[in-house]
């Protein structure tokens, strides 16, 4: 396959991801799982949990860095801009739409409702993509340990009202990642 048909391929994928995706980033973890991962097998779980992690530690939006890296992966700076445009074009056409006629669109019945409908789609899109990458972490004391206490610290964050900022999560997350890493070479021999 030649990289300008990657590229259109790679558009498309994305786009149709973009376009059948409401609630953000999050909410597209699944489908890109799907589409990437277990339909076109353009990269493999363990990487797909690899790259999810490194989408949410980069600046920028989880899709956005997502659709970037695998459009890179595939064919290039150009397919990295593909995926990317695929990825954003759906969203910037439908905002620019309903903000035409903003008022009167939310002003419909049915909008409102299709719009609770959907909120809850999102939330199990979530929830599955939390669950399936849950899965993935090794079954040993100290991954475990990590995941309770990241969780709990979410819980305790949200229950409690707290403001703080997620990028401080992020950084305790990778940090904890690079001690795991440290202690399991050093409990390794290397």
């Amino acid at each position: 396959m030649k990289r300008w048909e990657r590229c259109l391929e790679l558009f498309g994928v994305f786009f149709r991801i973009g376009l059948f995706t409401f609630g953000g980033g999050y909410a597209m973890i699944s489908l890109i799982e799907h589409e990437i991962g277990e339909k076109r097998k353009w990269i493999d779980g363990d990487e797909l949990a690899e790259l999810f992690a490194i989408a949410e530690s980069t600046p920028g939006p989880i899709a956005v860095n997502s659709a970037t890296y695998v459009g890179c992966r595939r064919a290039g700076v150009a397919g990295g801009v593909c995926a990317t445009l695929g990825v954003v074009l759906p969203s910037f056409i439908i905002i620019y739409a309903i903000s035409l006629m903003f008022e009167r669109f939310m002003a419909l019945t049915a909008v409102a409702n299709a719009f609770r409908g959907i909120q809850v789609a999102v939330a199990f899109l979530i929830l599955r993509a939390g669950w399936r990458m849950l899965r993935r972490v090794p079954r040993r004391g100290l991954e475990l340990a990590c995941c309770a206490g990241a969780a709990l610290a979410v819980l305790a964050i949200n229950l409690l009202g707290w403001r703080f900022s997620t990028v401080w999560l992020i950084i305790c997350g990778g940090a904890c990642g690079l001690l795991l890493r440290r202690a399991g070479r050093v409990g390794d021999g290397r």
